[in-house]
């Protein structure tokens, strides 16, 4: 399941979220931005940070590492990274902060000795999504979260439940981007499934769903490129019709009717064909071999 893309897209729809998660969170969280960075030399990717207003400068700097598999060198790297970032940019911040967000405590690196005096420190925040609690008394973007680490017949009960609980808010794009979310996770757990499938277990109506939208958009460009073809017909037939007149005389009633029903395709292989008609003969001709 590609739990990066997931949690980055929750924490760039409400990055308000990371400090849902801590006991000490800081008076202006409302107005932190999130982004992803490198560190070169060595380069270091960094899976998430929150960066304090402009106008707060210097201020406090969040890093967020989302670990879902057993890496026993995590410690090793996010320390690692988040003093390096932090010793690059230290004109911008005056303080750092690390959370780390374990789906439960056993995924956590063994030996944490060396690192006892960091991850003891106030500046750690370890957070671990199974000991949150009940997922329908979290936050919504809380429990999003914590939907990624059910087992799938749970996980379908408590999307369905959230889904409803969703419906009833009142912003109407924060209801969307959550509809969104929750299908996306959902279609990573059921990756047997497509997303309509997986909308249909769902209970979702393909209107509040982005596929909708999709489908639609599709329909209307389809739409309006059929209109411009049938356009484009019309303007054939009207000059291969005159070019007709010239070359073979006024067209009997039931020959028109052969014309009329010509693709686009066969309106401009009759364009280049009766240069060389000089009767009525060639032109029916012409239509029995394409079997009009």
């Amino acid at each position: 399941m590609r739990r990066d893309s997931i949690f980055y897209k929750l924490f760039q729809q409400s990055p308000t979220l990371l400090f849902e998660l801590l006991t000490n969170p800081p008076e202006n969280a409302d107005k932190y931005r999130f982004d992803s960075v490198a560190v070169k030399e060595p380069k270091f990717e960094i899976d998430g940070v929150f960066l304090p207003p402009e106008s707060e400068n210097p201020g406090v700097v969040y890093f967020c590492e989302v670990q879902f598999q057993k890496d026993e060198r995590l410690y090793e790297r996010v320390f690692a990274e988040s003093w390096l970032y932090f010793y690059r940019n230290r004109d911008r911040f005056s303080d750092l902060q690390v959370v780390i967000i374990y789906p439960s405590r056993n995924l956590e690196q063994s030996d944490i000795r060396p690192y006892l005096s960091q991850l003891n420190s106030p500046q750690v925040n370890r957070i671990y999504l199974d000991e949150l609690g009940d997922i329908r008394e979290l936050p919504v973007w809380v429990a999003l979260m914590v939907l990624t680490t059910l087992e799938d017949e749970q996980a379908t009960q408590e999307a369905r439940y959230l889904l409803a609980r969703n419906r009833k808010q009142e912003t109407q794009v924060g209801n969307r981007a959550i509809i969104e979310l929750i299908t996306t996770i959902m279609v990573y757990k059921f990756d047997d499934k497509s997303q309509r499938e997986v909308e249909e277990m769902l209970g979702i109506t393909l209107k509040e769903t982005r596929v909708y939208r999709e489908i639609k958009e599709e329909g209307i460009k389809e739409g309006e490129e059929r209109g411009r073809e049938q356009g484009r017909e019309v303007e054939a037939f009207s000059l291969i019709l005159r070019q007709l007149n010239r070359r073979v005389g006024e067209l009997p009633q039931d020959i028109r009717q052969q014309v009329e029903i010509l693709s686009l395709e066969q309106l401009e292989n009759l364009s280049e064909a009766l240069l060389d008609f000089t009767s009525m003969a060639d032109l029916q001709v012409w239509l029995n071999r394409e079997n009009i």
